[in-house]
This record gives structure tokens, C-alpha cells and sequence, in this order.
């Protein structure tokens, strides 16, 4: 009886040590996945680096479209002075950053968020995937997007035209959920951005549907102004204040414009900046950068009431310290816990160019013009908003590098800011556009689009040229109209590469436009 009693209560004891066996099993410090499952964690966690990734770092922005757009200018004469800022192509890994870090990993939050039905997430992660894209294909054309992780034909590219119906549509698709899950609580965890608020996002999705119908206003002009309209009329509506500007959350990192002016000082004020910025009489330049040391005034006797002192985007350098003198940055950028993104000032600037268009439902040209110059203004913290846009004189001025004479250059501009009603179509537009310029300093991927679309701001030409026949020659008068596709694709898919070319509609080369770069100067 007792051997019996024993056996029970040994039998007993291994029950209730083994019903807690995983428990007391487990690595403490390892996340379990029903504790990834709880309030979403699975779904989620990914969307920091989906969201970081849509920007990128120095070779991906700093020394591509921040500087071709003058922008930022590098004091660096990088590779011998022969690099991207000279139209001879050393680096970009945007394509692998859009790829790795965005495409990638929001595919597996998509599949799944379906498995599992949650659709609201599958759709913010499509809506994710679009925004890159629609930023990539800036850089290359053609990408790989409706073919993207699909077996048998994942290197596949789109052709643009196509491309752009895909992203249209896949807009309408996200569109439809957020529409059908306004009170949706499962995103505010994981979104820095807008805090779960679905009614930001679906204004998102409506902004970005007209800035890629702006885009292709002029390739495709039925199609734009239908998809514009689309999303002016949607009862969703677009980012109408400052407070609905998607910007994203550095999530405790630095903004790289910071690591690379004062960590590394590879990076100083842009030739394009001086010269519309001070000759403008643009108070957005004092938030923008720091004016030159008190010691340094010689580098701004021109124009001595406004400290600015840019570097030339392709420019004659010799030694790095001779321009560190220059402007930096402003040093707020060292504390700023976001970048912007998509912001109030370019959606009205959006609506101006459609008014002027011709599209239902965009407004006064003017009004919007005023409107979008006042919410840069107010964003970047920056006065003296009214006499700016009555100043009907000021103009951007030429730009004299101190340190060579060769990289002088004379404005090919000679815009005001005040709105003329008096002033043709082709005028009115190129105000606009220097002013979606102006406002979009830290985030040039639009403007280089812009600038590529419609010839605006009229910019500097690079004064040492570099461009070859290995990668495409750029006239001395002229802009680089594309970036190569990046060499793991040539190298690793070329068959795919092959085929994009053709769709490309010319050659992998820095010189072939785009699909919504007509090369017609009359954008009417």
C-alpha cells in the first residue's frame, strides 16, 4: 500500500511539473509567440524599419538627389573629384534599401495579416510598398512592383505606364479598407506617424494619388486628371494642415543630414539654395542653415545681410577643409525627432498646379499658391510670411564661389514670389514649382522629379561635367535625367535588366528620360 501511495504521489508530481514544462523551459529573454500575437506585436513590430527605409542615407540622397537639385553641395571632392555630383555614377543603394527593408518585409506582414484577416494591417503595408515605390521609380523608371515575390516572374519589371495603373489601383484597394475601418485601434501602437489615426492615412493615400497624377500631368493627361480629380473629390479628403503632415519618426536615430555635416562634414548649404533663398529674401533659409562665423564674412560680401554661403552641386574642388567654412545645416536639425515626408504646403502647391490645369475641384490657382507658401512657412517656424509674398522685386541672384571663380555661375532665373494674375500659365507654374522647392529641402525626391517634369526652378548647370559615354553624356546645358539600375541587377538579372530596357524606351544610361519626362518645355 505504501509502494502504491508512493507511486501516486511521484506520478502526481511529474503531471504538475510537466503542465508548466514550457514555462519554466523557456528563455526568459526570447519573446514567445503568443506574447507576439497579443495587441498585434506580430503585425506591427515590423512597421519602424518598413516606415525608416523609406529614406535613405548619404549615397542614397545626400550625394544623388539632394545635390543635383543643389539642394546640399559636398566640399568633398569624392573618387578624385569624379562622382555622382559630377554625373559620373559611383553609388546608390536605394534600389536595395527599397528592396531589402521595405518590399521585403512588408510582403511578409501582408501574407500574414491575410492568413490571419486582418486586413487594415495587409493594407498599411501595401500603402507602404506604393509610397517606396513611387519614390524608387523617380530614380531607375521601370521596377519591379505587380511582379514583385511572384514565383516564375519575381525579376520582371513594370513598364511606367503600367506601373502607375498599379499603384492607382492599388490605391483604390487600400483606400476601400481604411474607408471601411475608420475606428480602427490596432495601429496606434506601432505608428509614430498619426497614431493610429485611419482618417490621416486615408488623406495620405489621397495625396499621394495626386501627386502621381501631377507627375504624369503632362505624358498622360486624361489619366491625371482623372486620378487627380479622384483624389480631390474623395470625401476622405487630402492633408489639409500642418497636423496632418506625414512625417516619420526617426525612432531615437539622427537625421543623416546631421551625421553627415557635422559628424562627417561631407555635406554644407547648396549653390541653389543661395541663390534663391537669399535673393528671395527667404526667411525658411534661416531654419534651413547656419549663417557663416563672424570671421568668415569675406565668403558672403555680396550679400552681407544675408550670411549664406552654399557649395556648387558639381563643382571644382580641391582640398575638403577649403569650403568647410561654408553654411551647415542648421544645428535644430541635431535635435529633430522626425522628417518630413508629404507635407501640407506640397498638397496645396499640388492643387495650384491642377487649377492652372484645368482639374474639378482644385481651387484658385492663387489661393493655394499663398496658402501653400504660408504653411511652409509656418512648418519651418519662419516669419515675415506676408511681406514675402507681396515682394514683387526681389530675385534670386548669381552665386560667386570665393574659393574658385570657375564654379560662378549667373541665375538663369529671374522669378519674384507675388502672384500675378496677369502672368501666363507657363509664369505661374514656375512659381509654383521654386516654391514646392523651397519647402521641400530635406526631402528632394519630389523636387527632382519636379524639376525633371517641368524644367523648374530654372537651376544652375553643373560646371564640371563628368558625364561619359560608358554611362550617358549630359550636355553641358542640361541635367542627368535617370540613375542606372544598380549593378547587382545588371550583373545578377540581366535577362530582367534586358527587358526593362525596353520598356525604359532607351538605354540603361543617366541620359534616357523617364516615362513622365517629355522633354517638351511647354508644360501646357
Amino acid at each position: 500500500m505504501k509502494k502504491i501511495f508512493f507511486v501516486i504521489i511521484l506520478t502526481l508530481g511529474f503531471f504538475a511539473c510537466t503542465d508548466n514544462f514550457e514555462e519554466a523551459n523557456r528563455d526568459k529573454f526570447l519573446i514567445s509567440d503568443a506574447e507576439l500575437d497579443q495587441d498585434f506585436n506580430r503585425l506591427g513590430s515590423p512597421f519602424q524599419g518598413l516606415l525608416s527605409n523609406l529614406f535613405g542615407h548619404q549615397i542614397e540622397e545626400d550625394l544623388c538627389h539632394d545635390n543635383w537639385v543643389r539642394h546640399l553641395g559636398t566640399p568633398t571632392p569624392f573618387v578624385g573629384g569624379v562622382n555622382n555630383t559630377t554625373y559620373y555614377p559611383r553609388w546608390n543603394s536605394y534600389w536595395g534599401r527599397i528592396y531589402g527593408s521595405v518590399m521585403s518585409p512588408a510582403a511578409q506582414v501582408i501574407k500574414q495579416a491575410d492568413e490571419g484577416g486582418y486586413d487594415v494591417f495587409s493594407a498599411w503595408a501595401k500603402l507602404i510598398q506604393a509610397y517606396g515605390i513611387s519614390k524608387l521609380t523617380v530614380f531607375h523608371g521601370p521596377v519591379i512592383y505587380s511582379n514583385f515575390g511572384v514565383s516564375g516572374q519575381a525579376n520582371i519589371y513594370d513598364k511606367e505606364d503600367a506601373l502607375y495603373n498599379k499603384l492607382f489601383a492599388d490605391l483604390d484597394a487600400i483606400q476601400a479598407v481604411f474607408s471601411a475601418n475608420k475606428s480602427y485601434p490596432g495601429l496606434k501602437k506601432f505608428d509614430a506617424s498619426y497614431n493610429g489615426d485611419m482618417a490621416k492615412w486615408s488623406k495620405l493615400v489621397n495625396s499621394l494619388r495626386l501627386r502621381l497624377a501631377i507627375r504624369i500631368s503632362k505624358v498622360a493627361p486624361a489619366l491625371a486628371k482623372t486620378q487627380g480629380e479622384k483624389a480631390m473629390s474623395d470625401p476622405a479628403g487630402l492633408i489639409s494642415s500642418n497636423g496632418d503632415n506625414f512625417n516619420v519618426s526617426l525612432y531615437g536615430g539622427k537625421i543623416p543630414m546631421n551625421v553627415i555635416c557635422f559628424e562627417w562634414g561631407d555635406t554644407r548649404m547648396g549653390s541653389g539654395m543661395e541663390s534663391f533663398g537669399v535673393g528671395l529674401k527667404d526667411n525658411r533659409i534661416k531654419s534651413f542653415f547656419a549663417p557663416v562665423a563672424a570671421a568668415n564674412m569675406s565668403l558672403v560680401s555680396d550679400h552681407p545681410d544675408w550670411p549664406y554661403k552654399g557649395i556648387h552641386s558639381g563643382a571644382f574642388l580641391d582640398a575638403k577643409d577649403q569650403r568647410l567654412t561654408y553654411s551647415t545645416i542648421n544645428e535644430s536639425f541635431k535635435s529633430v525627432t522626425s522628417r518630413r515626408s508629404f507635407t501640407y504646403s506640397e498638397v496645396l502647391h499640388l492643387k495650384a498646379e491642377a487649377a492652372l490645369r484645368g482639374w474639378a475641384g482644385a481651387g484658385d490657382a492663387k489661393t493655394n499658391y499663398e496658402e501653400g507658401v504660408r504653411a511652409s512657412f509656418a512648418d519651418w517656424g519662419a516669419g515675415g510670411v506676408d511681406a514675402y509674398l507681396a515682394d514683387n522685386t526681389s530675385k534670386p541672384i548669381n552665386y560667386v564661389d570665393p574659393k574658385e571663380p570657375k564654379n560662378n555661375f549667373t541665375s538663369r532665373s529671374d522669378i519674384t514670389v507675388a502672384w500675378d494674375d496677369a502672368d501666363s500659365n507657363e509664369r505661374k507654374l514656375e512659381k509654383i514649382i521654386t516654391q514646392k522647392y523651397l519647402n521641400g529641402f530635406s526631402n528632394a525626391n519630389e523636387v527632382w522629379a519636379d524639376h525633371r517634369r517641368t524644367g523648374y526652378p530654372k537651376l544652375p548647370y553643373n560646371t564640371k561635367n563628368d558625364s561619359s559615354a560608358d554611362y550617358g553624356v549630359i550636355a553641358a546645358d542640361d541635367f542627368l535625367k535617370r540613375w542606372i539600375w544598380p549593378n547587382s541587377e545588371r550583373n545578377n538579372n540581366k535577362d530582367g535588366v534586358a527587358d526593362a530596357t525596353t520598356k525604359l524606351g532607351g538605354p540603361d544610361l543617366i541620359s534616357t528620360r523617364l516615362w513622365w519626362d517629355t522633354g517638351n518645355v511647354n508644360n501646357f
